[in-house]
């Protein structure tokens, strides 16, 4: 056994790094076989030389994030564990690759080696494909990204549009204009939106055109130049929509694609263009495809159990199965 004090600058530090109620310590307890005394300013950790070494590591990298006027969140520091589990190099350069802040203060940064994958081929491609599960935060991260480099100027604005795949008969019976029949499927973007840049300033900006947020039917016949665009929930496009999409990019422009191709909401004799697009442009010079999975996922921890519990049903039923139980739907 071995044990290693640690102390800490003052007692803020220790309120920030221990949590409410100790709960971070009592997370790392959980990963780890080690046990956390905390006393005032200073944290005791005693347990076998391996895993005291891989704490102390992952609490000196907490430290270094407290350091530089961030706070930890749970999730913070659950992303942190996990990464420290896996690959404790790895803790420094996730926690410290901070996207942008939101309008609250929050620093916006990956919390899985996934999302760290996904932010780097954002910044390294020009069309990036990002494909996974609910909650791997696809979408954020690319608004992040996106409201990021409009700031710096490196594009002059954002374009953020989804297929409405209820654009048909079912939408027409909803009231308002088009634009107000649509706005639920677009909801998810606004409250990114909302959250990088608050309310005043998403409404300011769209008034002014540098943001828009708009279903994929308003996209066609557009060349759009010097735009970071997002195409969300991709797995509901055709075919023909993905092609037009993908064309309208314009000079200067960014695009990133998200959708989870577990969820396709098109009519049963539609294909989804996000499935055929990984064949069509694999391979393609200055394209990337991003994989996430549950492992990835970033929304409360009950969301990865759900994931993989539906996962496991899925396989045990089988492809009859669920041919069968496509046609019950209604």
């Amino acid at each position: 056994m071995t044990t290693v004090h640690l102390v800490l600058d003052d007692n803020d530090q220790a309120m920030g790094l221990f949590g409410h109620s100790d709960v971070h310590l009592r997370a790392i307890e959980r990963k780890f076989p080690v046990r956390l005394v905390a006393r005032g300013s200073n944290l005791i950790i005693e347990g076998p030389p391996a895993a005291v070494q891989r704490v102390q590591r992952l609490f000196q990298e907490l430290i270094d994030v407290l350091s530089r006027g961030h706070r930890l969140t749970e999730q913070d520091v659950e992303a942190a564990i996990n990464m420290a589990a896996m690959d404790e190099e790895a803790i420094g350069s996730i926690l410290g690759d901070t996207v942008i802040m939101t309008k609250r203060g929050r620093p916006v940064r990956p919390k899985t080696a996934g999302q760290k994958e996904y932010l780097e081929a954002m910044r390294r491609s020009s069309m990036v494909f990002a494909i996974g599960p609910a909650g791997t935060g696809k979408t954020y991260l690319a608004v992040a990204m996106a409201v990021a480099a409009l700031k710096k100027g490196q594009v002059h604005r954002i374009i953020l549009t989804r297929p409405a795949v209820e654009a048909g008969e079912k939408l027409g019976f909803l009231p308002g204009d088009l634009q107000e029949k649509v706005n639920p499927y677009l909801r998810p973007l606004y409250d990114a939106l909302y959250d990088m840049l608050g309310l005043e300033t998403v409404e300011r900006y769209m008034a002014r055109g540098i943001i828009e947020v708009a279903p994929l039917a308003y996209m066609r016949g557009r060349t759009l130049e010097d735009s970071f665009i997002i195409l969300d929930e991709a797995q509901n496009t055709t075919p023909e929509q993905m092609k037009m999409f993908l064309t309208r990019m314009g000079a200067g422009s960014r695009v990133v694609v998200t959708g989870d191709i577990t969820q396709v909401d098109l009519p049963k004799a539609r294909y989804s263009g996000l499935h055929e697009v990984r064949t069509v442009l694999s391979g393609v010079e200055g394209i990337t495809f991003i994989y996430l999975s549950e492992t990835d996922v970033v929304r409360h921890p009950l969301v990865q159990r759900i994931i993989k519990a539906y996962e496991s049903f899925e396989a045990e039923q089988g492809p009859a199965d669920d041919a069968a139980a496509a046609d019950d739907t209604p």
